[in-house]
């Protein structure tokens, strides 16, 4: 065997590990996650997060998820993004005793889970190919470093997974792990509006410079152009009298 066909071998072998880890990685990873776009909710502040519910059973369907939170959290509101075909249930318990919230606050009735109801005719699935997105709004968020909202996927099958594991530090990945969000440490408004109002005031300013500087080559330029136009017009007059 050649040297060239050595290497075509073992590029082929590689390419074909790397995808069968590429594939393995997904099924691994389909599971139910709590998701966030752009910058990290704030503890004391409201986030807005998204449910990501993957079909897992071949012959089922997902028809109702549940996503659970807990008291302590002292979330006094949620709110959910309407999808066709769902409906959906907010759930408010009354504490034994009133709880701080993330601005300090007491907080007598919190919100402990919020479930999406499959109407007839709608569902994930069956297969492992669909999933759909749940997304909600809520608050005022925790003085915690994560928030751990377990979720509970029922198929119209009967079959019932709960994903509430949490992931213990320096362990490997959980079973069934329960959807997670880190939140950002809390910013005091004053902070943040002296850092808003300095912003603005450097690009202020440096607006004003570049226009100045702006101002002034042009004007140079002005004059540079005007010392041309008079140095060519008196050479034209010389050159006009020298040849009389």
């Amino acid at each position: 065997m050649t040297n060239n066909a050595v290497i075509r071998r073992g590029l082929v072998l590689a390419g074909t590990v790397g995808i069968a880890g590429l594939l393995g990685a997904g099924v691994a990873s389909a599971h139910v996650t709590a998701n966030v776009l752009g910058s990290e909710p704030q503890q004391g502040g409201y986030g807005a997060i998204t449910f990501r519910v993957p079909n897992e059973e071949e012959n089922a369907a997902t028809v109702k998820v549940e996503i659970d939170f807990k008291p302590e959290y002292a979330i006094s509101s949620v709110r959910y993004q309407p999808i066709p075909g769902w409906t959906a249930e907010v759930t408010k318990t009354p504490l034994p005793a009133p709880v701080k919230n993330g601005k300090g606050l007491d907080v007598t009735e919190a919100v402990t889970k919020i479930v999406f109801t499959a109407q007839p005719g709608t569902k994930i699935g069956p297969g492992e190919t669909q999933y759909q997105d749940f997304g909600i709004t809520a608050g005022s968020l925790p003085a915690v470093d994560e928030l751990v909202l377990p979720a509970i996927q029922t198929y119209d099958n009967g079959a019932v997974v709960a994903w509430d594991q949490v992931q213990a530090a320096g362990a490997a990945e959980p079973e069934h792990p329960a959807p997670t969000v880190s939140l950002a440490a809390a910013s005091t408004s004053g902070d943040s509006h002296h850092a808003k109002t300095a912003a603005a005031q450097a690009a202020a300013e440096e607006s004003a410079s570049t226009d100045d500087t702006a101002r002034w080559l042009g004007g140079a330029g002005l004059v540079v152009g005007a010392l041309g136009l008079g140095v060519g017009a008196g050479a034209v007059l010389r050159s006009r009298q020298a040849s009389k």
